[in-house]
């Protein structure tokens, strides 16, 4: 039994976000500590077979933590002690904000699922970036993932995305437009055609690289298709699929799954990796696969759907501290038993 085995029922016992916000402050005392140091000898697996370069940009392996987990871009260099290979902060918006009302965050433990309903609550673009230009960088690359503002309106989003951008410019490794969180009224209008390519084309032109787009696994096929069509036509790096969900796949046990929010976490494993699919058959871009992702095969299935790298949030909070450890440990014995020489060579197996 290890270490988060005995401190899990505590975490578990008070609300989720109280739990998240200790265990954020636990991170943040031992960032950069001999602690930190131990904890990467522990938890950091290197292998050159993990290691890949996606839009120009070296990840030592493919495992990264999906963005909402470090909102104000506190913990990077702790995350990659932990063994990820990439951490995305955010979501930033131009202005500081509260989010929406608690309780905000739901789990779902016989699901091994969350809901959210956080709303973008963070510091803001200007305090975030200050933050990112004093804080010592991580040695695993970072993603900036940006939000619109709750106030703005959505005919004016594009100067707030680019507002977001040009604070934080200077110190992400790739930027991410998230036009898909279910849980700023209006937002998801914006995965439109002539939303995103005002949006895009003006992150575009402030010189935003390598810049993707994140998408919902609730747009229909078609609208998927077209948002991929102004993805090709801007020249955007890169695709993460998907965001959370507002569906509710049946058997979900929980008596919470009725709250109102995006569900994360291992029920929506198997349709994301679908969208996944769905996505790499139709971009030549990388494609970033999140969804359910808790344990090495769920990774590889993604990978092996198209995904040149994967994220996670939600098995964190099930699975604990061990977990990219884990899962990479368990990347290179898939690896062996399917004979690919690197994780890169299994990117895309299943496509036909």
């Amino acid at each position: 039994m290890g270490v988060y085995d005995l401190l899990k029922p505590a975490l578990f016992a008070v609300p989720p976000e109280t739990a998240h916000n200790a265990v954020h402050h636990l991170l943040r005392g031992v960032q950069g500590t001999p602690v930190s140091a131990a904890a990467r000898k522990r938890y950091v697996v290197s292998n050159e077979r993990l290691e890949t370069t996606v839009f120009d940009t070296a990840f030592p392996n493919p495992i990264g933590v999906a963005a909402g987990f470090d909102k104000n871009a506190e913990v990077p260099r702790a995350l990659a002690a932990l063994g990820f290979g990439h951490v995305e902060v955010g979501g930033v918006t131009a202005e500081k904000q509260p989010g929406n009302p608690r309780p905000r965050l739901f789990r779902l433990r016989e699901d091994e699922a969350l809901i959210n309903r956080m709303g973008f609550n963070n510091e803001g673009a200007d305090r975030v970036g200050d933050r990112l230009r004093r804080s010592p960088a991580a040695d695993v690359p970072v993603g900036i993932n940006i939000g619109k503002s709750k106030s703005t309106p959505l005919a004016e989003a594009a100067d707030d995305y680019r507002y977001t951008y040009e604070r934080v410019a200077e110190h992400g490794d790739y930027f991410v437009v998230n036009v898909s969180s279910p849980n700023t009224p209006g937002l998801r209008e914006l995965q439109n055609r002539e939303a995103l390519e005002r949006i895009l084309g003006s992150l575009a032109d402030a010189g935003a690289a390598p810049l993707l787009v994140k998408l919902s696994p609730d747009l229909p096929e078609a609208a998927i298709e077209e948002a991929l069509a102004v993805v090709d036509e801007v020249g955007l790096d890169g695709v993460i699929a998907t965001n959370t969900t507002t569906s509710r796949p049946e058997g979900l046990a929980s008596p919470n799954r009725a709250e109102r929010g995006g569900l994360s976490g291992k029920p929506i494993e198997d349709s994301s990796t679908e969208l996944v699919r769905f996505v790499a058959e139709r971009t030549d871009v990388p494609v970033v696969g999140v969804g359910g992702i808790a344990n090495a095969e769920g990774a590889y299935e993604k990978i092996r759907a198209g995904a040149s790298v994967v994220q996670l949030y939600t098995a964190l909070v099930y699975e604990g501290p061990g977990v990219a450890r884990d899962i990479n440990r368990g990347l290179i014995r898939l690896l062996d038993r399917d004979g690919f020489d690197t994780v890169e060579d299994a990117v895309g197996a299943d496509l036909e």
